[in-house]
């Protein structure tokens, strides 16, 4: 072999082994990135599972609100309601007087 058949494949296997190490290099970084997404997805979950859980929580508050001013409406409702067939009372009793 000449002089420069072996500086070419001199060159060429350097070539390789840098080629080689950046593959390893992000082989590795692609593995850890994985691991860092699996994580976050992991995180992902848990706050979408707590924003339901809340999102629970405060639909089961308001329908309770609702159901307090309900009550409050039903109690002056009647109160209306009675005092209503308490003035239709009075007009039939005067009427029949």
């Amino acid at each position: 072999m000449s002089v420069e058949s072996q500086i070419v494949i001199q060159k060429l296997k350097g070539h390789i082994e840098q080629i080689i190490s950046k593959y390893e290099l992000a082989l590795s970084e692609n593995i850890s990135l994985k691991e860092e997404l699996e994580k976050h997805k992991t995180d992902l979950e848990e706050k979408n599972n707590k924003i339901k859980e809340l999102e629970q929580k405060v639909e089961l508050m308001q329908l309770g609100d609702a159901f307090k001013a309900s009550s409050e409406d039903v109690k002056e409702a009647k109160k209306k309601i009675a005092r209503i067939v308490r003035e239709i009372d009075k007009c039939i009793s005067m009427l029949n007087d």
